[in-house]
């Protein structure tokens, strides 16, 4: 499976959902300004290593991997209508390292790194003879092709001058962005929107090689010019000038008499070169279904949106990837026909650094008897206090019925007179 890079391809609509009625992004201005023409603008390439270059792109890639390596993977067992988490081996694989070469948040990290960029992820596991899994390895995305030979699913793994291996699908973990509708190819997000990306890309060298040059565009300096030596020196001197005038942060320059510079590229204002970031993060934040403040983009955030934003994401954008993962390993790892042993990623290591809303959290299900008290000191990896196995519940709180049969003096709020 080979990484291949798309272009930009300027088409009408395209061009269309970044206008601005005042100054046409589409404008060829606007090209030449970014050093591109209609032949360059299609040379573009988009692949993962273009696409990181992209800020947005990076946060995105960073940011959600980071989040779903650093929840808790645990291993359960149903005993009835209990379950009770279980130690042991595969516990350790899962949670703790799956192989002797790198830790459980490092494997899922650049697991969920290869499927945001890549659109895929392979982990083979590996199991000893009687079955029992002994180690998890991440595969190299583009190095596997997914094929189905006789009607069953298979994939082949190619290292370099070695023979190809083929898997099962039984043995590989796989975790693919969105597949295609033949059930085994799939979409790699950065290149379906290879265009949006470009632009991105364009954009992004673009304020480098502006700034690069003292902030300052290209200009013409225009006047009586005896000789084109005397041209020739005169744009040397401005350039020298322009250069002094950066490094020792002047703000104005000194010309001959009777000379005059003027512009010849296209205004940076006028290009509107910081609402086409903006607008570039949304469209990137569209496409991993971020909201755009987990892109470090505040421009319509206030307290109370940015905090809806937050449970957006848990609701919309992780839960997704987590119900994905885990029945991924729960069919990988166990099999189908289990119905006793499962693995769950625990949702509530997002609030290990939110002391406040723990303590909230577990007040409230200490005091309407939905936890005892040690229960949530187990959570906090407190040890158990004496006592602390019942459930607890107010005191204030009883059934109306009984509340209108106790005598005057037992009501609450009434004191009983000695």
């Amino acid at each position: 499976m080979v990484e291949v890079g798309f272009h930009i391809r300027r088409s009408d609509e395209a061009r269309a959902s970044v206008e601005n009625p005042r100054v046409p992004i589409s404008n060829r201005m606007i090209l030449e300004f970014f050093g591109l023409d209609d032949q360059s603008a299609a040379g573009i390439q988009v692949n993962t290593e273009t696409a990181l270059g992209v800020p947005a792109i990076w946060a995105a890639v960073q940011f959600i991997p980071g989040t779903l390596a650093g929840l808790p993977l645990q291993l359960f067992r149903k005993r009835g209508d209990n379950r009770e988490r279980q130690g042991g081996a595969l516990a350790k694989i899962l949670h703790d390292a799956p192989n002797d070469e790198c830790s459980s948040f490092q494997w899922r990290k650049a697991l969920f790194e290869q499927v945001l960029t890549t659109g895929r992820s392979f982990t083979f596991i590996e199991r000893a003879p009687n079955g029992r899994i002994i180690n998890l390895w991440l595969l190299e995305p583009t190095k596997v092709t997914v094929k189905i030979e006789g009607g069953r699913k298979l994939y082949e793994y190619k290292e370099d001058r070695k023979p190809p291996t083929t898997f099962g699908a039984s043995e590989i973990i796989d975790i693919p962005f969105m597949l295609k509708p033949n059930g085994y190819g799939h979409h790699n997000p950065l290149t379906r929107n290879a265009d949006v990306i470009g632009l991105a890309i364009a954009a992004t060298k673009y304020g480098s090689k502006f700034f690069a040059n003292g902030g300052v565009p290209p200009f013409a300096i225009t006047g009586n010019f005896q000789s084109v030596g005397a041209m020739q020196r005169a744009a040397e001197d401005f350039h020298g000038a322009v250069k002094k005038s950066a490094k020792e942060n002047r703000q104005a320059l000194t010309l001959p008499e009777g000379m005059d510079i003027k512009p010849v590229g296209a205004d940076p204002e006028k290009t509107q070169l910081v609402e086409l970031n903006r607008f570039l993060v949304e469209q990137i934040a569209r496409i991993y279904s971020l909201p755009p403040t987990f892109l470090q983009d505040l421009t319509h955030g206030t307290f109370s949106n940015t905090e809806q934003q937050d449970l957006h994401f848990v609701k919309h954008t992780l839960k997704r990837w987590v119900e994905q993962f885990e029945q991924e390993l729960n069919l990988k790892l166990f099999g189908r026909s289990n119905d006793r042993s499962y693995v769950e990623m625990n949702v509530d290591g997002l609030l290990r650094g939110d002391f406040k809303t723990r303590m909230d959290g577990y007040a409230t299900g200490v005091q309407n008897g939905i936890l005892t008290p040690n229960e949530a000191r187990t959570l906090e990896n407190r040890p158990k206090a004496e006592g602390g196995d019942k459930l607890l519940i107010q005191g204030a709180t009883v059934p109306l019925e009984q509340q209108m049969k106790l005598p005057l003096e037992q009501e609450p709020g009434n004191a009983i007179e000695e």
